[in-house]
Formats: structure tokens, sequence, C-alpha cells
């Protein structure tokens, strides 16, 4: 049995100092405009609870147990993900035209993709590894077989959780996954091709945005789902919709309106919706300033530090691709949150991790650390072992 004085403690305070200002700050958003029946703090303390405690179950185990849990764990979140499309209404209702959650009495929701990341980075990373061992000298068509494995595991439930939809958990996805191929040695021509496709195609729908604004419209922009369209257009244009940009608008009035040191606990009074949700960082910001967000961000990406840290010092390819993929998937989602608050990106409906409201985002974090915790455990165990000749 793992000791608590084995974890690592920097990542234990951090965290806790994450759960203090989530909580304070999940109450002040969710009061101050009465909008809500109640604070949801003591939702959010009892989620951070079971989140450290599942964080502490998941690092008890070994590396091999991990790797024994990872398909049937993946077929399971798999399976809950496609059966939301057919899953009556009563334990699985639609909310703001999205399909996503099942519906627990007396717990709350229960959002599968979020768990399903978890279950695709020990899957890949034990695919990536289990290809290594058996291909000694890999070619240029045995790195494509397992591409087209990898995509083959990845595609069907990242399509599915794309039609719920949830357009920024897919993001989320495919952030962990990139670094993890860079880091699998696949053939250099494979990822300079992986790399060149989207680039190409980012290239491609800028130069039509900015030159060809009418072809880009009709022929890209309209393909999209009228929920996307409205996001998109809410980014590029604001002015021109303002009823889709007033989410983003409100966040960075209420980001300005903190200035250098903040209006002050309990003292929020821009209206933002979701406030004590993805727009977390608003309130944040409009209470403590400038001073109080910049705290927030360095404390988010010292856990991201820590998190690099440990990886560089695990030798385990197993352990380093699941490290890359988790300090990747962070730190992603740290900078798309806080900048949709400010107008820099897209509104994606994403939380910020550690801070925003909601337990299967906050758990399935913690999960992710827990792995953390496994890696960690793992290479300090052998850096104080001793051996007899």
């Amino acid at each position: 049995m793992l000791q608590i004085n084995k974890l690592d403690k920097s990542l234990v305070i951090s965290l806790s100092l994450l759960g203090f200002i989530s909580c304070l700050f999940v109450h002040s958003s969710s009061t101050v405009f009465e909008q809500y029946t109640s604070s949801f703090i003591v939702k959010q303390l009892f989620y951070y609870l079971i989140g450290f405690l599942v964080m502490y179950g998941v690092a008890t185990l070994d590396i091999e147990q991990l790797k024994k849990v990872s398909w049937p764990f993946y077929w399971a979140m798999v399976l809950l993900t496609f059966c939301l499309f057919i899953a009556p209404e009563s334990i699985a209702r639609t909310v703001n035209e999205a399909k996503r959650w099942y519906q627990i009495p007396a717990l709350g929701s229960f959002q599968p993709s979020e768990f399903l990341k978890f279950a695709l980075l020990i899957v890949v990373s034990k695919v990536i590894v289990s290809h290594r061992e058996k291909y000694v000298h890999p070619t240029f068509l045995t790195d494509m077989r397992l591409l087209i494995i990898i995509a083959a595991i990845t595609f069907p439930p990242m399509l599915a959780v794309y039609k719920q939809p949830d357009t920024g958990m897919t993001m989320i996805y495919m952030s962990m996954l990139i670094p993890m191929l860079f880091f699998s040695g696949i053939q250099k021509k494979l990822l300079i091709i992986f790399t060149a496709i989207p680039v190409s195609i980012l290239s491609i729908v800028t130069i039509l945005y900015v030159k060809y604004n009418e072809f880009f419209t009709n022929n890209i922009l309209n393909k999209l789902s009228g929920h996307q369209i409205s996001r998109i257009q809410g980014w590029l244009q604001p002015n021109e919709y303002p009823d889709s940009s007033f989410q983003t608008r409100q966040g960075f009035l209420a980001i300005g309106s903190g200035q250098f040191t903040g209006k002050g606990y309990m003292k929020n009074n821009v209206y933002v919706v979701e406030k004590h949700t993805d727009f977390i960082f608003a309130n944040i910001a409009e209470e403590l300033g400038f001073i109080g967000g910049a705290f927030v961000i360095t404390l988010l990406f010292f856990v991201i530090y820590r998190i690099v840290l440990i990886t560089i010092e695990a030798k385990d390819p197993f352990m380093t691709l699941m490290g890359a993929g988790i300090s990747s998937l962070l730190a992603f989602q740290i900078t798309q949150n806080i900048g949709m608050t400010i107008g820099l990106l897209p509104v994606t409906g994403m939380t910020l991790p550690f801070l925003s409201y909601g337990g299967s985002s906050l758990i399935s974090n913690f999960m992710l650390i827990g792995i953390v915790m496994i890696i960690n455990k793992s290479y300090s165990s052998y850096m104080f072992k001793t051996t007899k000749d």
C-alpha cells in the first residue's frame, strides 16, 4: 500500500491551494447574481475530496496493473460514450443542445468523455510501447501500421464526442495524442507529413478567411453546425455579432475591470454566463485583479512544471509517453480556457483544470495526476535502490 508521504508533496500542496481557490470562487461566482438557488461550494468541496481519494487510489497501482486495466476501462468508456446517443432523456438529458452527461441521483452528472481521455492515454501508450518491442528496427511501413492502429483506437470515440457536440473535448484529446506521437519514435518522414497536413489546412483556411472571406463563409463556415458557426462569428467579428460574442465580451470586461488589485472577494458585478464553470478565471481576475490572475496562472503552470520534471526522470518509455500526454493536455486546456476568456481564442466550452466547477472534469484530472504519482513512485524507488555484488 502506498504511503501518503510517498506522494509528490509539491503537487499535493499545489492542488490543495487550487482546491481552496476553486471553492472560494465557485461560491462567489454562483451567489452574487442570485441566478442559482444555492452555492455550488459544498459540491465542489465534495468533488475535490473524491478527487484526492481517486488520485491516491490510482497512485497505489503499479505500471503492470495500470496496463491490465487499460483495455477494460477503454471499452467501458467507449460504450458509455456511444450509448449517450440512444439513452433516454430521463437518464441523459440534453443541455444547451448537447447530450454529454448521464444523470446520477444525489451525485449529479457523469460525463464519460472526460474519463475517456484517461483511457486513451493508457491504451495508446501501451500500443506504442508494444509496437516498439515487436519492431526493434522499425520501417516506414511498420510505423504506418502503428498510426493506423492508433487511428482505429482514437477516431471512432473522438468522432462520437464531436457529434455530441463537444468540439473542445476533441481538441483536448488531440493535444494529448500529438506529443505522444512525437515521442513514439516513428519515422521522421511520417512526422513531417503528420505535421505538414494540419499546418497546411490551417494556413489555407486563414488565407481564405483574410483574402476570400465570402468563399470562406459560404463553403467552409456554413458547413459547420449552427452552434459552432455562432461561436466562430462571435470570436472573429464580435461587434457584428453581439449576441454570439456576449459571453466573451463580458468575460473580457470582468477581467479588465479588476485592474491590478481587483475589486475584492464577493464584489464582482459583471454578469458572465457560466461564470463558475468555463469562465471562472474571469471571476478570479475581477475580484483579485492582475495579481490574483497571475498567481493562479503561475500555480497552474507550476503543476505542469512538476509533471515535466517527474516525466524527465522516468526511464521507462510507457511512463514517458503518459507524462508527455498529461503535461501537454493540461497546458493546452489552461491556455485555451484563459485565452477564450480574454477573446484571443474562440469559446470552446473547456473548463479550467482544477478550478472550474464540475465533478467529471475535476475527478478525471485527478486520475491523470494519479498516473504522475505512479511515475514519481516508480523512478524514486529505483533511484535509491542498492544492489549487492
